[in-house]
């Protein structure tokens, strides 16, 4: 059950995110930070969000750690998983044992990549508004917890509420405006995708630890990830003014 600190707290997060939906947002930071109050608010181990892009594949938009996205790149090369089936079917797929023998049949290849991670549990959840489907929300467990209904419930709110955030609801009807939105945020994935590969190996450091500072020094000096990112990758913006993350144990899902 969700207690009542709890409720506060998810009153501040949707308070957070109707704070951010100005005219110019930052769809990429907004996900991002979506992403980690998943993994906050529902107990989870990891989170991630998935958008179809012009072709119908979907792709990775924001992710609370690096092995999920890496988990969510592997399962949509194969094009199989849980996730896959809850886009296709626009119906939420959850509390999934993957140490079933069923989901071993079911996603042969998912599967063992996901218990190889340390995964045990995982959930899919639909990103849709009305009878829309743009994408879904991955939740990983390494415990065999599992989600009540108040709290798939919740993970649903949370889905649609990035819904809305991606496809903005003045839109919903302006197909083309829809694709193109959904193709912008794609494509600034990609570019904060590069960033973090250059400043992780500059850095010699993880890629989550290279976006957090990458992410922290855009928010403290009030720029958008995808226009920093893409002087970074033109060469009109000097990363050495970046202050690199500090040695030690990997960062945790940035707040």
């Amino acid at each position: 059950m969700i207690d009542m600190a709890r409720e506060q707290r998810l009153a501040e997060v949707f308070v957070e995110i109707a704070d951010s939906l100005i005219d110019d947002f930052d769809v990429l930071d907004l996900l991002q930070r979506l992403s980690a109050r998943c993994v906050e608010l529902l107990g989870v181990s990891a989170a991630g969000i998935l958008l179809a892009d012009a072709d119908g594949e979907l792709q990775v938009i924001a992710a609370s750690d690096e092995h999920t996205r890496l988990l969510e790149l592997f399962a949509r090369q194969h094009d199989q998983g849980p996730c896959m089936e809850c886009f296709r079917s626009g119906a939420a797929r959850t509390n999934i044992d993957l140490r079933n023998s069923g989901a071993a049949a079911d996603w042969p290849r998912f599967t063992p990549r996901a218990r190889e991670i340390g995964y045990v549990t995982t959930h899919a959840i639909p990103l849709r508004l009305r009878d829309r489907v743009v994408g879904a929300l991955n939740l990983f467990q390494r415990t065999d917890r599992r989600l009540a209904e108040d709290e798939i419930a919740l993970a649903q709110a949370l889905a649609d509420v990035a819904t809305i955030t991606i496809l903005q609801q003045r839109s919903l009807e302006q197909s083309h405006v829809v694709n193109t939105q959904l193709n912008s945020a794609l494509s600034s994935r990609i570019l904060v995708e590069q960033v973090k590969g250059v400043l992780a190996e500059r850095w010699n450091t993880s890629v989550d630890d290279a976006f957090h500072a990458f992410r922290s020094y855009a928010r403290s000096h009030h720029l958008r990830l995808t226009d920093l990112a893409r002087h970074v990758v033109d060469g009109s913006f000097d990363t050495a003014v970046i202050p690199a993350p500090e040695a030690g144990p990997e960062a945790g899902p940035a707040a």
